[in-house]
């Protein structure tokens, strides 16, 4: 990635995931356990920057938002946590819309693993989109970075939902199937359906008879709320 000024950044690495799709990833890491695998590429798969890794519990990722960066920058955009129509700056946001599309965060490491005889980093609590670029990866050090005295006035006016997740006994026997191929599947799931992943000016209605779809793994999982449950209808192999 080459800028005129001059500037050039490398990926180092690709990440998988079980996110194939921007809608429904976790709004930030941290909100789900689901498990990333960290392939470097050619110019970087040097075990020897890994020395050492294993001594910090967790990471930073610094990552391109690969998907969204072609559509530019904007200086004000509308943030989902008031609602979806007032909006903020853009730096006063976790955006994908950023002058540089730039992002990051902080991941527990899971350690080194030879996967199809390559080494490669394990990393859990992400929200990344399949196949993000990783531009870095620093260690998270607890001493410098966790600030006890930190605040968040957005969260306490418009906290992350946390609803309830059920599914449908008719699919109990696609659901034991994926939980065969991916054994974190249903977790995930959970996870990431609990916080409500539906446009923010629809996370008041409690009842919503509409079938949203998201995409995790190889598989479209469709869903309503219901009284304010999010229930599982659909688990279908893409």
């Amino acid at each position: 990635m080459t800028r005129e000024d001059g500037f050039h950044i490398n990926t180092i690495a690709t990440i998988a995931t079980p996110f194939k799709q921007k809608f429904a990833v976790p709004r930030q890491a941290k909100l789900n356990t689901a498990k990333g695998v960290i392939s470097f590429t050619d110019d970087f798969d040097d075990i020897n920057m890994l020395k050492g890794i294993g001594d910090y519990s967790h990471l930073w990722l610094l990552f391109v938002f690969h998907q969204t960066m072609e559509r530019g920058w904007k200086s004000t955009v509308k943030a989902p946590r008031l609602g979806g129509n007032a909006t903020m700056g853009v730096l006063a946001t976790r955006s994908t819309h950023r002058p540089n599309a730039i992002g990051m965060s902080a991941v527990k490491n899971n350690g080194i693993h030879t996967i199809d005889g390559k080494q490669k980093l394990v990393v859990e609590g992400i929200d990344l989109v399949d196949g993000t670029p990783i531009v870095d990866i620093k260690p998270y050090l607890p001493y410098a970075d966790s600030i006890q005295s930190a605040t968040d006035s957005l969260h306490r006016m418009r906290p992350i939902p946390q609803r309830p997740v059920e599914f449908l006994d008719e699919i109990s026997p696609r659901l034991l199937k994926a939980c065969e191929q991916h054994s974190d599947f249903e977790r995930v799931v959970r996870e990431v359906l609990s916080q409500d992943p539906r446009p923010a000016y629809k996370q008041n209605i409690e009842s919503d008879d509409k079938t949203y779809k998201v995409t995790l793994y190889n598989l479209d999982i469709g869903f309503v709320v219901s009284d304010g449950i999010v229930v599982v209808t659909q688990i279908n192999t893409i």
